[in-house]
């Protein structure tokens, strides 16, 4: 097998990438970075492992705006630094499996077929996770291609979990039912609860997953049992630009007394709500605690309640929880909202040590007092890592 690993993680405006050096023990990262703005202005920034950035440039204003012109300028930039060296897997972070895909699968026009089938259900990320799948076909037509769902951790929840008490013959004939997500990033973090806590990764553990899109999930012995995403990656939290959830009977409303379409009403659920909406300043956390406004404010408490009140949901689901962990961008990085939900738990067993809580760390820490009930981590997620391991595993069979 060659001795490169690419993942390839595509969004509708940003292909985000990572290469990974394909050795014995575990992939070791050797190059990240991402093309944003691909339709409107693209700029391509690169960093080696060390996080110094090695490229920071637009793309020449003649070249088409195009995913094809993207990924091209990704690998021409990858030739340079990686000497000759072979690409050997591509693996693609795809959002939705649907109750096809449970685990990673090497792809085939018959699997490219299956994916296609499941746009319906995601219709504003699965367009874009197969664009680069067969592009890159085209590309490096020799190259394995894997595909990893963040639907796929959650796959072996309890029925009980997945349903909506719809007929019941919507959730078997329609597959109208609660799937999760960012479940690539659970997966990383039951991977190296272990090393950090025995007790949490045999037992019960609340996950939050916070950013700019955000979701929780129960964790039992490392597997997952419930979830606050459902039939989309809209339910749940309140996020940077989507509701989370949502009374349906306001949908009605907006169509039937508004007269809003249901275009109207996507743009409104996902792309102006959330933080967004509630603050009218930004949809990122960083921009609401540093403005001080009334709504900002709002916006943030609005924000705590809501982990707060899922975490206490998750931990009835697991009758008790040993350990809560943070994650991703608002989870591992904000100090604030760690502490203001922290003190909404409490009653729990809930106790956080405010001195640990401040310290930054690229490291998983523990941010609980010693005598808390309920040990409290901040461990960083690494969904490409999740990918790259993911992706060797199955071209080895």
């Amino acid at each position: 097998m060659n001795d490169l690993l690419l993942v390839i993680n595509a969004g509708s405006s940003s292909i985000k990438f990572s290469l990974f050096e394909n050795s014995p023990a575990d992939p070791v990262l050797l190059y990240k970075g991402q093309m944003e703005g691909i339709y409107v202005t693209p700029h391509f920034t690169a960093k080696d492992a060390a996080d110094k950035k090695l490229v920071d440039e637009d793309l020449p204003a003649d070249l088409p705006k195009s995913h094809d012109t993207s990924l091209r300028h990704i690998l021409k930039w990858l030739e340079t630094v990686t000497a000759g060296r072979k690409i050997g897997v591509i693996g693609h972070r795809v959002v939705h499996g649907g109750t096809r895909f449970s685990k990673p699968e090497l792809v085939t026009p018959e699997v490219i077929a299956e994916l296609e089938k499941l746009i319906p259900l995601a219709p504003l990320h699965e367009p874009h996770n197969i664009t680069p799948i067969k592009i890159m076909a085209e590309l490096l037509p020799n190259v394995p291609q894997v595909v990893c769902f963040d639907t796929a951790f959650h796959a072996g929840q309890p029925e009980l979990n997945q349903l909506y008490a719809l007929p019941y013959e919507f959730s078997v004939k329609e597959g109208i039912r609660r799937y999760g997500f960012h479940g690539l990033s659970y997966d990383y973090i039951a991977s190296v609860l272990p090393q950090v806590d025995t007790k949490a990764a045999e037992g019960r553990t609340v996950v939050a997953h916070l950013g700019n899109g955000s979701s929780m999930a129960a964790l039992q012995a490392c597997k997952g049992i419930a979830s606050t995403m459902g039939f989309t990656a809209l339910e749940g939290l309140p996020m940077g630009t989507r509701t989370g959830s949502i009374d349906a009977g306001v949908v009605l409303h907006l169509i039937n007394h508004l007269k809003m379409d249901a275009k109207q009403i996507e743009d409104l659920l996902y792309k102006q709500s959330g933080l967004l909406g509630l603050s009218g300043i930004s949809s990122d956390m960083r921009d609401l605690e540093n403005s001080g406004t009334d709504r900002a404010k709002l916006a943030i408490a609005y924000f705590v309640s809501k982990v707060a009140r899922e975490a206490a949901s998750l931990a009835a689901a697991l009758e008790g929880f040993d350990a809560l962990v943070f994650t991703a961008g608002i989870g591992e990085n904000g100090a604030d909202v760690r502490l203001a939900v922290c003190r909404q738990l409490r009653w729990l067993g809930v106790e956080i040590d405010e001195a640990a809580n401040k310290i930054r760390s690229g490291e998983p820490r523990r941010i609980s007092l010693p005598d808390s009930k309920v040990a409290v981590y901040v461990i960083p997620t690494n969904e490409e890592l999740v990918i790259a391991r993911a992706s060797r595993a199955c071209i080895a069979g």
